[in-house]
């Protein structure tokens, strides 16, 4: 986090939380491991399957120290948050393994506690270690993270960017009808409640029509207007970018004089204590990219993702930790960018699925300075809903995937009811992604796009052996448990 968005008073009291941290893991080693991504990515559906595989001994081959027969077991504990919801794991497993449907998205931070009991490869960290490593799983929504480069703003370049970014693209479109009524308004006049509002909606409906499926655009803070929770109605949800600001300070009493404040107020009251009593506190992070859903809406969805992922990687205090600096400031030192429903490709493709990811990504690394064993990209399904097969078509061999189609899916005049498994061809991933970075006004920006056919399944059906339910099957859950805790567990 750039140094202007916190100051010294937040810089103190996120000190004294990492100093209180600190002592506590000198009786409980702990790390936290936030989890977060834009809607639909997974977080919920990531994590349950996580503690579930580590719960149920999973096949997680590539998780070393269960593959060694180090990890001794693993168990869910009280939460040290009081707080701070817990993630409600009982109910999200069983909704997707008995009722076979995808659980809730996240709507508001929440946390679980796991304990790892494992035995170190080294025998001076046998003598050293208790052997126990505990897991704090943050779950926070990304549209959380796109608020933090608000810190760095005031409301007038707050209104700039937005009204800017707004006038770009099929962003115009929908952006007329707030526009229009701040364009009508005068800024220096009377501040009015029911301006304030009605504007204030306008703009959290234009909001929505941008992450609506059919667009799924990614970069639309204040993230809290989408998600308000108890927020809503409150004045500092009530307010909205304004065009063509004039110069110098607001007249007390304006219209724009009441956005400045209520701008300010929503920093003050949403993203500064979520900054302070969570983010700050992370130690690993992954953040989970549905990049098939922006593959699927073209160019322009896919570079405002990159542009979204940008701000996100933008906002981590990343870098290596030592004993000292860890004490005060509290760096993450291992960031894993995973593009999930990996399933719904045929495996030929998800080579190019992390490819392109790590397109998305790369200029934001460069930004945050971060690479080598500090990041990783990979592709990934965190519970894997389909199985490979091969058809005959016209006498060659065509890879497709089969699974349950979700209730209501449509392939050509095709309608499913979410009982029926099907057989479908995805399509192929291009080789080269540069295609979806053109300027989308380029007439062959899409025409040489390949045609995806991408469906929601449900999630799959699992089968009881001698009263034990098999663990969530799913593609590299394993190599993302090493990367995000192996070391720790060495």
């Amino acid at each position: 986090m750039p140094p202007s968005l916190t100051s010294l008073t937040d810089e103190a009291a996120i000190a004294f939380d990492n100093l209180a941290d600190r002592a506590a893991h000198l009786v409980n080693p702990t790390i936290r491991l936030g989890v977060t991504g834009l809607s639909r990515a997974g977080k919920t559906v990531f994590i349950s399957s996580l503690v579930h595989n580590l719960l149920h001994g999973g096949r997680l081959p590539l998780f070393e120290p269960l593959r060694s027969g180090r990890m001794i077991g693993a168990a869910l504990q009280e939460q040290p948050d009081d707080a701070v919801p817990r993630f409600q794991y009982e109910d999200h497993i069983r909704a997707l393994v008995e009722e076979r449907v995808w659980p809730d998205s996240t709507r508001a931070i929440s946390e679980l506690r796991l304990t790892i009991e494992y035995k170190s490869a080294s025998t001076w960290n046998r003598m050293l270690s208790s052997g126990k490593l505990s897991i704090d799983i943050v779950d926070y929504p990304g549209e959380w993270l796109l608020d933090l480069p608000l810190l760095g703003q005031d409301y007038r370049t707050f209104s700039e960017n937005t009204v800017s970014l707004a006038a770009s693209g099929v962003r115009a479109e929908l952006a007329q009808e707030w526009l229009a009524l701040a364009a009508a308004v005068d800024p220096d006049g009377p501040a009015d409640e029911i301006t304030a509002k009605r504007l204030a909606e306008a703009f959290t409906t234009y909001l929505r029509l941008c992450k609506s499926d059919e667009r799924s655009l990614s970069t639309l803070p204040p993230g809290r207007f989408l998600m308000p929770g108890d927020l809503d109605g409150s004045p500092a949800l009530t307010f909205a970018p304004l065009p063509v600001l004039p110069e110098g300070r607001a007249p007390k009493g304006s219209l724009r004089a009441m956005m400045e404040r209520r701008f300010e107020a929503y920093k003050t009251v949403v993203v500064k204590p979520f900054f302070r009593e969570h983010f700050a506190r992370l130690d690993r992070q992954i953040v989970l990219v549905d990049a098939l859903q922006a593959i699927n809406r073209g160019p322009e969805a896919v570079q405002d993702l990159e542009r979204a992922l940008g701000d996100v990687l933008a906002c981590f205090r990343a870098g290596s930790n030592n004993m000292l600096t860890a004490l005060v400031r509290r760096r993450i030192d291992r960031v894993l960018v995973a593009a999930t429903k990996a399933d719904h490709l045929h495996h030929e493709s998800h080579d190019r699925l992390e490819v392109l990811t790590r397109r998305l990504v790369n200029r934001a690394i460069k930004t945050i300075g971060m690479s080598g064993a500090g990041i990783e990209v990979m592709a990934l399904a965190s519970v894997r809903a389909t199985r490979e097969a091969n058809v005959k078509q016209d006498g060659h061999d065509l890879p497709v995937i089969v699974g349950t189609p979700m209730a209501g899916e449509r392939i050509g005049d095709e309608l499913f009811d979410g009982k029926r498994k099907t057989a479908v061809f995805p399509g192929d991933l291009p080789r080269d992604p540069e295609a979806y970075f053109r300027s989308v006004d380029e007439n062959d920006a899409s025409a040489a796009l390949p045609d995806l056919s991408i469906v929601r399944f449900r999630p799959p059906e699992l089968d009881e052996k001698q009263g034990i339910t098999l663990s969530v099957p799913h593609i590299r859950l394993d190599r993302a448990l090493q990367f995000l805790l192996g070391d720790r567990l060495a």
